[in-house]
């Protein structure tokens, strides 16, 4: 089973950037859509972005404009780019396919506070 690793994530002030990396070693990584998931603390796990093998992307409307998905297939890796963040964008990150192919990483926590 493929167990994806994501990294990246810290204590951001707001208005600040960071980049998350996910590694799904041992997939067929180029044919799947990647997404990006979140989960708050007492929350559901919600997608945030998500980009097809061919490249189009798709966010949901409480990043758009300020997270990028970006993808490496050769390096079975996903990003992403999170910029001018918000308190409300403190969560654990995940990534995992569309269809929830793979077994559910560690994930690595993202916290926008002052």
């Amino acid at each position: 089973q493929v167990q994806p690793v994501e990294s990246g994530g810290g204590l951001v002030q707001p208005g600040g950037s960071l980049r998350l990396s996910c590694v799904a070693s041992g997939a067929t990584f180029s044919s799947f859509t990647m997404v990006w998931y979140r989960q708050a603390a007492g929350q559901h796990r919600d997608r945030v972005a998500w980009m097809h093998s061919e490249g189009a992307t798709g966010y949901a409307e409480s990043v758009k404009g300020r997270f990028i998905i970006s993808r490496d297939d050769a390096q079975n890796t996903v990003y992403l780019q999170m910029n001018s963040l918000k308190p409300e964008d403190t969560a654990t990150y995940y990534c995992n396919s569309l269809g929830i192919a793979f077994v559910w990483g560690q994930g690595t926590q993202v916290t926008v506070s002052s």
